[in-house]
């Protein structure tokens, strides 16, 4: 981490664990009806009526998941925030509480986490959600952040892994590999920076694909556009290990079979001028990069006449019998079997 030496530190110490959360939490507004008690007693509170709840939780730890030499803390809130919605998204659930844990090693000061919570904020209100609770810690190991989601879905509008039928359709929203061709340019510079610290990137040709790896954004309008379209998907999974290991993922949970239409995969021009330079092939990109943080799902033959024309969606794929496989079909039509060649947290 780059640190001005003129800036103001703050010692965590100075203010304690629970001056420490009053200092961070402050600012945390309430939006729903549904949290009776947020920040500042034993638990939160909160009261969904006769809706479904859905909960899910995401851990990002400094040197696994982020380096901080190029992620600014503003945007690694902001980004942890982003992480847990997207899984709610998946659902077909509206997020509308979440509760943030950082373990922090004594280098930081309370200026940095002022930034990084500052992120979070930004993300609270953009996405209209409760912050309503969390916890502090030291930690020997740097910077670790968690984050628990709390969303919400009307009776029988939740969407499983487990849905997808033969003949079904596979849809993807936005663009894929953004995120991992950005981490790549942001690696590329990091090691020029080693080299020559006066020397200053020109980053400029590579802002769509950095912003969809510092600040990425998930995909809350998707919910509302199938919504209005009418359309239930019968399965979606979100996109943050990567399109192979996702297709995998909801075909297994489905026991059904696929083929994917490597000519369909959306991909933003940046990427594939990016992949270019860096003699990389773009669809193994698209296939294994993640951290897009779109929504992959699959719907109804009869409902793609609702879809077709919505520059959102794109149709990459055919849900096949289980016994047919998972298989890429390449722009030469030969078919590849699919492996899952993502993120792996336990790889060596």
């Amino acid at each position: 981490m780059i640190e001005d030496k003129n800036q103001q530190r703050t010692a965590l110490s100075d203010l304690g664990e629970f001056g420490l959360i009053d200092h961070l939490t402050k600012n945390f507004k309430i939006n729903h009806k549904s949290t009776i008690k947020g920040i500042g007693d034993d638990a939160a509170v909160l009261d969904f009526k006769n809706e479904k709840i859905v909960v899910t939780t995401d851990l990002l730890v400094e040197g696994v998941h982020f380096d901080l030499s190029y992620m600014p803390l503003k945007h690694l809130g902001y980004k942890a925030v982003i992480v847990n919605l997207s899984d709610v998204y998946a659902m077909n659930a509206t997020p509308t509480q979440i509760t943030v844990s950082v373990a922090v090693s004594n280098r930081f000061p309370l200026e940095a986490l002022e930034e990084l919570y500052a992120g979070i904020e930004t993300a609270a209100s953009i996405y209209n959600i409760d912050v309503v609770g969390g916890d502090t810690t030291s930690s020997t190991k740097g910077l670790l952040i968690s984050v628990t989601a709390i969303g919400i879905v009307k009776d029988d509008n939740e969407v499983y892994r487990s849905g997808a039928k033969p003949n079904d359709l596979l849809v993807v929203t936005g663009d894929l590999g953004g995120a991992y061709m950005g981490l790549q340019v942001l690696e590329r510079e990091k090691e020029v920076y080693k080299v020559n610290p006066n020397n200053q990137p020109d980053l400029e040709p590579y802002t769509y694909i950095i912003e969809r790896q510092l600040k990425p954004e998930a995909r809350k309008d998707i919910v509302k556009l199938l919504k209005d379209l009418e359309v239930k998907p019968t399965s979606m999974i979100d996109i943050s290990d990567g399109l192979s290991s996702e297709i995998i993922h909801l075909c297994k949970q489905s026991n059904v079979g696929c083929d994917l239409f490597e000519e369909k995969i959306p991909l933003d021009p940046t990427v594939i001028s990016t992949c270019e330079e860096f003699n990389i092939d773009s669809t193994t990109v698209a296939l294994n990069g993640g951290e897009d943080y779109e929504l992959l799902f699959t719907i109804s033959q009869d409902d793609f006449p609702k879809i077709k024309a919505n520059p959102n969606l794109t149709v990459i794929g055919f849900i096949k019998e289980k016994e047919a496989g998972l298989h890429l079909v390449t722009r030469a039509e030969t078919r590849i079997p699919i492996k899952a060649q993502g993120w792996k947290n336990f790889s060596a």
